[in-house]
């Protein structure tokens, strides 16, 4: 136990530096719903008050910076390396702290917004991509878990800091936070695959021996010398075997495997965002207010938004001791279960019930969280990965991120609606289809993936 400790502790320490950009993100998402109200006073500091729809288009906006970016992020990753494009992601995010400190214009807002977008979709590529490629397999879905783990404790940060912190205060923290990132991973040498791919064979295994934790040069110990250069030259034939270092080509995308990665992963997204999972955040309280419950909704949302976290917190616990499929298929038919309650509830309850019982609606709202957050949101990305093959990794990345950009930005646009024009249990019933659904076809086709090698 303590020598695989030891060997990952570089493993764990450079996922932790590149988590900070997602905690920095969360933020950054979480400022925007406690400041509505300031944006859509007289006090706005973008000028005059925002209007509803000014409103409606800088939430929304973030999407569309995320599509846009994440469609063209495969040749920089396969070209500058993940490092670099590790880098990228700061910019963006300090150019949106900049914009809101500055203010003055509308158009300023919405420039912000669309810099969050790139951030993120940025993050969402680059990040799992590289704790894939530097994690043993034993601790990959733990490592890749801490991504969802630290973004939404990042949004509830966030939610907390715009509501409690000056307006002119919050800007400073976050662009110091970004800041930091950025020299924290400067330490971090690039993943020996990707070096090893550019022909760099002499800094891919300096590199490989960093991640790994093992000393190229053990005068007192010639055994475990070997064995360290014998694991490298291994690690190197598995890279560089199968094609692997070519660029990849149309006809890569079709073929049977990556037709079947991608089939999965469409069904995987599809799932994770018509779940219901960030629309119940999003919506929070106009989602209670229709369940009639006497508790605050803002209480009853904050509430739901720890539930949330729990949910993940378990979920890097047990993802690599239970594998993929034994978290992701029972946290598709417990959400999917939990919603159907929900909307039964709304359905058959009289007023004065779901009034006299508003417990009751919140305790099943927080299961559906709980349960969501237990696989089907912390796990999406890291399967994503680990489901593609080598060749298209980055590029297939960037399509499925930017896919996931589009069907999330439809839900969040879908369910407001649904609850305005038919209520509540229909959004919920609609959920509860997409997960039955889900978990009845990655049930009989998702291969499960934990411990596999992403070289092959």
């Amino acid at each position: 136990m303590a020598s695989s400790s030891k060997r990952t502790r570089w493993q764990i320490l450079a996922t932790l530096a590149g988590c900070i950009m997602s905690l920095t993100h969360g933020i950054t998402l979480g400022w925007f719903s406690p400041t509505l109200n300031l944006l859509l006073s007289d006090k706005n500091p973008f000028g005059d008050p925002l209007t509803i729809s000014q409103a409606t288009f800088a939430g929304s906006i973030v999407a569309l910076g995320a599509l846009l970016v994440t469609f063209i992020l495969g040749w920089p990753l396969d070209f500058f390396g993940r490092k670099i494009v590790m880098y990228a992601t700061a910019v963006p995010n300090l150019i949106y702290w900049i914009l809101v400190y500055v203010g003055g214009h509308v158009a300023c807002l919405y420039v912000a917004r669309f810099m969050v977008g790139v951030s993120g979709g940025i993050l969402l590529v680059v990040l799992p991509i590289f704790i894939a490629e530097i994690a043993d397999d034993n601790v990959r879905g733990t490592l890749s878990s801490l991504l969802m783990l630290t973004l939404c404790a990042g949004i509830a940060l966030g939610l907390i800091m715009a509501t409690y912190i000056s307006y002119y205060v919050l800007p400073f923290i976050g662009s110091s936070m970004a800041i930091i990132y950025m020299l924290s991973i400067i330490p971090l040498p690039e993943t020996p695959q990707f070096l090893l791919k550019r022909g760099r064979d002499e800094k891919a295994e300096k590199s490989f021996y960093f991640y790994k934790n093992l000393k190229r040069k053990s005068p007192s110990d010639p055994i475990k010398e070997a064995e360290a250069k014998a694991e490298f030259n291994t690690f190197r034939e598995n890279v560089l075997g199968g094609n692997n270092t070519q660029k990849a080509h149309c006809k890569d995308f079709f073929s049977k495997a990556a037709l079947k990665a991608f089939g999965l992963i469409s069904v995987l997204l599809l799932g994770n965002t018509f779940s219901g999972a960030f629309a119940i955040l999003n919506y929070a309280y106009e989602i209670f207010s229709n369940l009639g419950s006497r508790i605050d909704p803002n209480t009853s949302g904050s509430i739901v938004g720890v539930f949330q976290l729990l949910g993940i917190c378990c979920a890097v616990l047990l993802v690599d001791r239970l594998g993929r499929r034994w978290l992701l298929i029972p946290s598709l038919v417990g959400t999917g279960l939990g919603e159907l309650g929900v909307g039964l509830l709304k359905t058959f309850a009289s007023k004065q019930f779901l009034s006299d019982n508003g417990w009751l609606g919140l305790a099943l709202i927080c299961f559906v969280e709980y349960i969501v957050s237990l696989g089907v949101i912390p796990l999406t990305f890291t399967i994503i990965v680990e489901l593609l093959p080598a060749k298209i990794i980055s590029i297939g990345t960037s399509i499925s991120v930017a896919s996931y950009s589009i069907l999330l930005f439809v839900a969040l646009l879908l369910y407001p609606m649904l609850i305005k024009n038919y209520g509540v249990a229909s959004a919920m019933f609609m959920s509860a289809g997409v997960c039955f659904f889900g978990a009845i076809v990655l049930g009989i086709f998702l291969p499960e993936t934990k411990g596999k090698q992403i070289l092959q």
